[in-house]
C-alpha cells in the first residue's frame, strides 16, 4: 500500500480501530460485568452452619491485632467456631497481647513460630500450618489489618456453601477516608471486585482476596497446599483460586454482612508496593485468563489515546459517539454494582477514574516484569 492510500485512508482505518477496542470493553461490560449487576443474592429457606476454622498470618502486628481482632472474637456464631493467628516469627508484642485476650476468648488459638521457612518466602508457611492445625473443614482466612464489617461475618460467608461449593470469594473494601489517594485505592479495590467476580459468575473464576477468601480445608489438601508456586512470595490467595476453583465449585458473596474492612495504604509508595507484589504473580495465572484479563486491561490502556487521536483526524463527534455509548452502558453497570458492594460515593466520579486507568497501567506495567520481593511484611 502506497504513502498516498494511507494518507487518504488512515483516518477512517484508525476510527475503525478504535470502534474495534470500544466494541471488546462494550463485549466486557455486557458479557461479564453485567452478570454482577443483576447478580441477587440466593435465599435459603433452610439455615445450615458449618463449623468453621477463621485464620489470620502475622507478623509484627500488635497494634492492628489489638485494633481489629476483638471484632473478629465478638463475632455472633451460634455453631462451633476457631480463630487461629499464627504469629509468624514477631519482634513486638503479639505473643504477650495474644496470650493475655486468650484468657478471655477460648475461641482463639494462637500459634507461634519461631524459625524462618527455608526456601518459601511470603507467609506460605504461616498460612499452611495455620490450615493444617485447624479442626474445622471450612476455613475463612483474612488479615490482621481487617475487621468484619459487621458481627455476622463468619455466618453470612459461611452460608453460601452447598454440596458442591468448595470456594467463596468474599468482598473486602477500604476503610474511607478524606483525600485523593483513598479513592484511588478504594476504585482499583471495587475494579478489581467487579472483574473477578463477574468472572466467577460467568463460570471462569481466576482469583480470590485473602482478606476475605473461604474455602474447604479438603481442597487446599488436594492441591497440595501451595506446592505449585511456593518459590513465589505472593499468590496465597489469588493463585491458589486459580488453580483450584472451577466453574462448579466456586461462588460469590456479596451479602453487605460478609464484607471485611481494610486498612488502606497511607502512602503512594506504600500502595504502589502493594500492588507491584500482586500484579508480579498474575502473569503465573492460567493463560487462557492471561489472555481474557489482558484483552480487557490492553483495550482500557488504548481506549482514551485512539479517541483523542480519532477524534482530531476524523470527524470529531462521531468518536464522541462512541465514547458517550460505552460511557451509558458502563454507568448504568457502575451505578448497580457500586450499591451492591456499598461503594456508592464512588459512581459519580467513574468517569474520571476510568479515564485514570490508563495511567494506571502505565504504572504498573513494570511489575509484570521484575522479580518480586521475598518477603511478605
Amino acid at each position: 500500500m502506497t504513502p498516498d492510500y494511507w494518507l487518504k485512508n488512515g483516518p477512517f482505518l484508525l476510527f475503525i480501530f478504535f470502534c474495534i477496542v470500544a466494541g471488546i470493553q462494550v463485549f466486557y461490560a455486557l458479557f461479564f460485568f453485567l452478570r454482577l449487576a443483576f447478580h441477587q443474592r440466593k435465599k435459603t429457606t433452610v439455615s445450615q452452619t458449618h463449623p468453621v476454622s477463621v485464620i489470620i498470618c502475622a507478623r509484627d502486628e500488635a497494634e492492628n491485632l489489638s485494633q481489629y481482632l476483638p471484632g473478629i472474637l465478638m463475632q455472633q456464631y451460634s455453631t462451633s467456631h476457631e480463630v487461629i493467628v499464627v504469629n509468624d516469627n514477631s519482634y513486638d508484642d503479639s505473643k504477650y497481647f495474644l496470650e493475655a485476650l486468650q484468657k478471655e476468648y477460648k475461641q482463639l488459638r494462637p500459634i507461634e513460630l519461631t524459625q524462618e521457612a527455608q526456601l518459601i518466602p511470603g507467609k506460605k508457611f504461616p498460612l499452611a500450618v495455620g490450615i493444617k492445625s485447624a479442626k474445622h473443614e471450612i476455613l475463612l482466612l483474612t488479615d490482621a489489618d481487617c475487621v468484619p464489617a459487621s458481627e455476622r461475618w463468619i455466618e453470612t460467608m459461611q452460608s453460601a456453601y452447598d454440596d458442591q461449593t468448595e470456594l467463596v470469594l468474599g468482598y473486602s473494601p477500604y476503610f474511607k477516608k478524606s483525600g485523593l489517594l483513598n479513592k484511588l485505592i478504594r476504585w482499583e479495590c471495587y475494579h478489581t471486585a467487579l472483574q473477578y467476580m463477574s468472572f466467577a459468575l460467568a463460570g471462569l473464576p481466576y482469583m480470590g482476596v485473602g482478606r476475605n477468601l473461604s474455602y474447604r480445608k479438603a481442597v487446599f489438601f488436594r492441591h497440595k497446599g501451595f506446592a505449585a508456586h511456593h518459590h513465589l512470595p505472593g499468590g496465597d490467595d489469588d493463585l491458589f483460586v486459580n488453580m483450584a476453583a472451577t466453574q462448579k465449585n466456586t461462588r460469590i458473596q456479596i451479602d453487605p454482612d460478609s464484607f471485611v474492612l481494610s486498612k488502606p495504604a497511607n502512602s503512594w509508595s506504600e500502595w504502589v508496593r502493594q500492588k507491584n507484589r500482586h500484579y508480579s504473580v498474575s502473569r503465573h495465572y492460567r493463560w487462557y485468563h492471561q489472555v481474557l484479563l489482558g484483552g480487557y486491561s490492553l483495550s482500557q490502556f488504548l481506549f482514551y489515546p485512539l479517541l483523542i487521536v480519532s477524534s482530531i483526524v476524523f470527524h470529531p463527534w462521531i468518536p464522541l459517539c462512541v465514547y458517550g455509548g460505552r460511557l451509558l452502558i458502563q454507568g448504568f453497570i457502575h451505578f448497580r454494582v457500586s450499591r451492591k458492594l456499598h461503594e456508592p460515593d464512588l459512581f459519580p466520579l467513574f468517569p474520571v477514574f476510568d479515564l485514570w486507568m490508563f495511567l494506571y497501567y502505565l504504572l504498573f506495567l513494570p511489575s509484570l516484569i521484575r522479580k518480586p520481593r521475598p518477603t511478605w511484611k
